[in-house]
């Protein structure tokens, strides 16, 4: 038999893949890629359904650490948030998944690979540039795309196969991984409507307007990445976890992006990113305190290619590599604390505490004290600083 890896979600789309295909003859390897938001008891549900849908076997890779090694940290790092609102929560983890699949596929000798991606979205870029870039000898197949089928189209298809498990019920599609929940429904094909708050999968549970539910969290750094809360150390990722538990019992991190797919057209789509809003603000404010103006300058031009590239699916381009060099460089003194107060359905930043603080310089207050210089070497300063503006504007003047 043809030998195929399916890269498995559980879903409608991977579910019609897995049946059609094990019909038209393949040997069905199922694969699915936890980048976070499982538990053991979902896992094992998918794994159940995976072989109701007919496929020899099932695989769950734990990938979680690896998602953040590779690509949440530089995310952090550049306080990478998409067109200034979207953590990228979606986009990075299909790159960690594109790639433990392929790996897989290789592994086991498998000669195909199929996804579920419809013609009309951006996961079929990110799936098939990584798949064709590190095993250009496999062939990629993907049903719904070539099919151009209808949602109950496959329903209809699964029904005629004896499996009914209630797609047809569910309004709003939602992923959710270790940096966030992506959110779609038919709002989101609109540009003028809300979702309502039952579409987003935490829902509050702090039911006060005034402070005295307010929960204050003291964020740990160390080189840039988030090492403790509260004064309790673990490693980054299980931090980002416990986060977000905490944040999202007051209903924070809801937001709806809108973005320029890779394929040219708008896209919108709802999500929830607790822990990622939070850590991303309170990294870049120790930032503030503890690297130059230049480098906050660079960084930020950089860190906005990064993420554009990673969202393209651009990830196995040696310019990334490059980038996430300067990202990990310019990390040596973002280390401190953060506070941060958590309010129902908002949170703020109080402040912080690091030995690199360069408030903490003893050249006086900004717009109270100067202690580094006279005032006559700062007229001087003054005028020196103004004279190309001066120059500029005597010429011009009489043109």
């Amino acid at each position: 038999m043809k030998k195929l890896v399916i890269a498995y979600s559980g879903g409608l789309d991977t579910s019609y893949c897995a049946v059609s295909l094990s019909k038209e003859g393949y040997d069905v390897h199922a694969v699915s890629v936890n980048t976070g938001g499982f538990t053991k008891d979902e896992i094992k549900d998918i794994e159940s359904n995976a072989y109701k849908m007919g496929v020899s076997t099932y695989k769950n890779i734990d990938a979680v650490e690896s998602y953040y090694q590779k690509v949440i940290k530089y995310l952090v790092f550049g306080n990478v948030l998409k067109n200034n609102t979207y953590p990228l929560s979606v986009s990075a983890e299909r790159i960690i998944q594109a790639i433990e699949i392929v790996e897989y596929a290789k592994s086991i000798g498998a000669k195909y690979i199929a996804h579920g991606s419809t013609g009309a979205g951006n996961d079929q870029v990110r799936f098939d540039i990584i798949f064709q870039t590190l095993a250009p000898e496999i062939e990629i197949i993907t049903p719904i795309r070539d099919g151009k089928l209808s949602r109950q189209e496959e329903i209809d298809y699964l029904k005629n196969n004896g499996i009914d498990m209630s797609w047809a019920t569910a309004k709003y599609s939602v992923n959710k991984g270790l940096w966030g929940t992506s959110i779609g429904g038919a709002e989101t094909l609109t540009s003028d409507k809300a979702l309502p708050s039952e579409a987003y999968p935490s829902q509050l549970k702090v039911h006060s307007d005034s402070y005295r539910d307010e929960k204050k969290v003291m964020l740990t750094f160390k080189k840039g990445e988030l090492v403790a809360i509260n004064g309790k150390m673990d490693v980054p990722q299980k931090n980002i976890e416990l986060l977000n538990d905490m944040a999202s019992a007051y209903a924070i991190g809801r937001d709806i992006h809108v973005g320029d797919t890779i394929v040219g057209i708008k896209g919108r789509v709802g999500f929830e990113a607790a822990a990622a809003l939070i850590i991303i603000k309170a990294h870049h404010l120790l930032e503030k305190h503890t690297l130059t103006k230049w480098q906050l300058q660079h960084k930020e031009y950089l860190s906005s290619f990064y993420g554009m590239h990673l969202h393209e699916g651009q990830y196995l381009d040696p310019v990334m590599r490059n980038m996430e060099a300067f990202l990990q460089s310019s990390q040596e003194q973002v280390s401190g604390n953060v506070f941060v107060s958590l309010r129902p359905y908002h949170f703020s930043l109080d402040g912080i505490i690091s030995e690199h603080d360069l408030m903490n310089a003893k050249f006086g207050s900004y717009g109270e004290d100067n202690k580094g210089w006279t005032a006559e070497e700062a007229k001087g300063f003054i005028k020196i600083l103004g004279n190309q503006n001066k120059i500029y504007q005597h010429v011009n003047s009489r043109v």
